[in-house]
């Protein structure tokens, strides 16, 4: 006999004190890596919309792919159909934070090297980067900032940025 296993969030512990600081936790999207020789809507360094999610530039010929509706394997069928060279379902690596707020740029850069002012990274503009020494792919918002993070680093982050957030409080 095999026992129901519920699907957790590593973050369920600390999405209230994220709310309190303008941090959003999104739940679990699907998430698809795509590799295509032929071109994709998102240029280098930037993300567009996708449907009712994004498609995220990482490399040359890669590109993340994330949709909030659909399941991974819709997802990843979807995309195979559309005649990508190859597809890979990556939904339960990364996790996803909405960054909001009137000090948003401020505690980013306590911890990111990249500069974040709307002129050098304006709404549009994606980035892989670290972020307090984790690894994250950030994309900017017009009104903030979206956070994909592994999960097995979610939880250093969700502290750090609680910690980060203490000084503009």
């Amino acid at each position: 006999m095999t026992a129901d296993l519920a699907r957790s969030h590593p973050l369920e512990s600390r999405a209230a004190a994220l709310a309190a600081v303008g941090v959003t936790v999104a739940p679990y999207v699907a998430m698809a890596n795509v590799r295509a020789a032929t071109g994709h809507p998102a240029p280098a360094n930037t993300w567009v919309p996708a449907g009712d999610g994004h498609s995220i530039w990482l490399g040359p010929d890669e590109w993340l792919v994330t949709s909030p509706t659909e399941t991974p394997w819709a997802l990843a069928a979807r995309l195979l159909a559309a005649g990508h060279d190859a597809v890979t379902d990556v939904s339960a690596q990364r996790i996803t934070l909405r960054l909001t707020g009137e000090h948003v740029r401020d505690v980013l850069a306590t911890g990111c090297a990249i500069d974040l002012h709307p002129r050098a990274f304006p709404p549009g503009s994606s980035a892989q980067t670290t972020l307090a020494r984790a690894g994250v792919i950030l994309l900017a918002l017009g009104d903030g900032y979206l956070l994909l993070v592994r999960s097995s680093f979610a939880g250093y982050l969700a502290d750090w940025l609680l910690d980060a957030c203490t000084e503009f409080r």
